[in-house]
């Protein structure tokens, strides 16, 4: 298989979308939300094990790859529906943190735009008091910045999907003819 077939495309892919998940886990580690931090770890590691099976030709490893590829679409569809309150989903539901904290998306506070102002609960300024947090002049809300990283994940791993496809029938096809000489 020469180095401009879907082999080389499919290593791109995999760098880029390796590139783009560390970024989000990033932003979901900021937000304390365990259940997409959870996902982005089992994601990396698909990956990159895609990754590595792309670059040794191992069909076994694009396979796994494939299969998770699927399923991460179907993770990045839930959160659409979430942020955009599909269904019963609310975003303003602890179900993206587990119910450990309450904590929401990194970018409701610190979105493009957005001027934070605390404002203590109390004329008193004590270490274990909570503050009211006013957000206001966003350019663009939160849920939509979390609406568009999980539409670009979805376009990413569409298109790995489809080369995953292909690489996997091009190894399997040049395995089964040198098994025929």
């Amino acid at each position: 298989m020469g180095c401009c077939s879907g082999r080389c495309t499919l290593i791109f892919l995999c760098t880029f979308q390796l590139m783009v998940a560390l970024e989000r886990q990033v932003f979901d580690f900021l937000g304390y939300q365990w259940a997409p931090i959870l996902a982005n770890f089992f994601h990396i590691l698909v990956v990159i094990l895609g990754l590595f099976g792309t670059i040794q030709y191992r069909p076994r490893y694009i396979v796994v790859y494939t299969v998770w590829t699927a399923l991460w679409v179907a993770w990045n569809v839930f959160i659409i529906c979430f942020y955009l309150e599909v269904g019963g989903l609310s975003k303003d539901s602890d179900l993206l943190t587990f119910n450990i904290s309450a904590h929401h998306s990194w970018w409701s506070e610190h979105g493009p735009g957005c001027i934070r102002r605390e404002i203590p609960a109390s004329g008193e300024r004590e270490a274990d008091t909570q503050s009211y947090i006013s957000i206001m002049g966003c350019l663009l809300e939160y849920q939509y910045i979390e609406v568009l990283h999980s539409g670009c994940q979805i376009l990413i791993s569409l298109l790995g999907f489809i080369y995953a496809c292909y690489v996997i029938s091009v190894i399997t096809e040049e395995e089964d003819s040198c098994l025929r000489k």
